[in-house]
């Protein structure tokens, strides 16, 4: 397998969470550091996904204060975040697989 492979396979990686919760959130981060040094390319984009996936738990924590602030309301919240959290990663791997890192719309720049 080449760079880019392992690249569109680090982007669908999130969505294993559906399957196994919590591996959507290791399994990324697995692969960047276990393949970074074969394939050098690959670091821009484990630090995007790792970026995405410190957002996409940020939101999801301020919805949940939200919840509980608002009597569950915020709870309505969760419905964007569950979709953005499905359709960013396949755009994500499908940018991948073409050679380009595809930066992810509202992602928090935590690692450069």
């Amino acid at each position: 397998m080449d760079a880019k492979q392992w690249a569109m396979f680090l982007h669908l990686s999130q969505l294993a969470g559906v399957i196994v919760p919590g591996l959507g959130l290791a399994a990324p981060i697995v692969i960047w550091q276990i393949k970074k040094p074969q394939f050098p390319e690959l670091d821009p984009h484990g630090k995007m996904v790792t970026n995405w996936i410190i957002s996409e738990l940020i939101y999801c924590l301020v919805a949940g204060i939200l919840s509980l602030i608002t009597c569950g309301v915020g709870t309505l919240l969760f419905i964007p975040i569950a979709i953005v959290a499905m359709v960013f990663p396949i755009l994500g791997g499908l940018k991948a697989r073409d050679g380009v890192l595809w930066k992810y719309p509202l992602t928090i720049t935590f690692l450069k």
